[in-house]
């Protein structure tokens, strides 16, 4: 066999694995959640029950919690900025 297609196929393998263990990690819950603990993004959706997309479409909107900026790539959300924002999200 080609040695591209095997390094492309267990590139592909390792893709994968990732993605499943980064699935297996959402399934697990949150430990017990302080005020200044940062939230990643994904584990931010989660807690909320919402998309990745819907996330993404409310932090872009401006009336989403504060945002922390963990690295040039990376933001993540306190838990108390969260429950902030939830606050100001409530009907009467």
């Amino acid at each position: 066999m080609n040695p591209e297609a095997e390094l492309s196929r267990g590139a592909s393998a390792t893709r994968s694995l990732r993605k499943e263990e980064r699935d297996a990690l959402d399934q697990q819950p949150l430990s017990l959640l302080l005020d200044s603990q940062v939230l990643t993004f994904r584990e931010w959706c989660r807690l909320n029950r919402i998309s990745g997309r819907t996330g993404r479409r409310i932090l872009a909107s401006g009336v989403g919690p504060i945002v922390t900026q963990l690295s040039p790539k990376r933001i993540g959300i306190t838990v108390g900025a969260n429950k902030r924002w939830q606050q100001s999200r409530e009907r009467a």
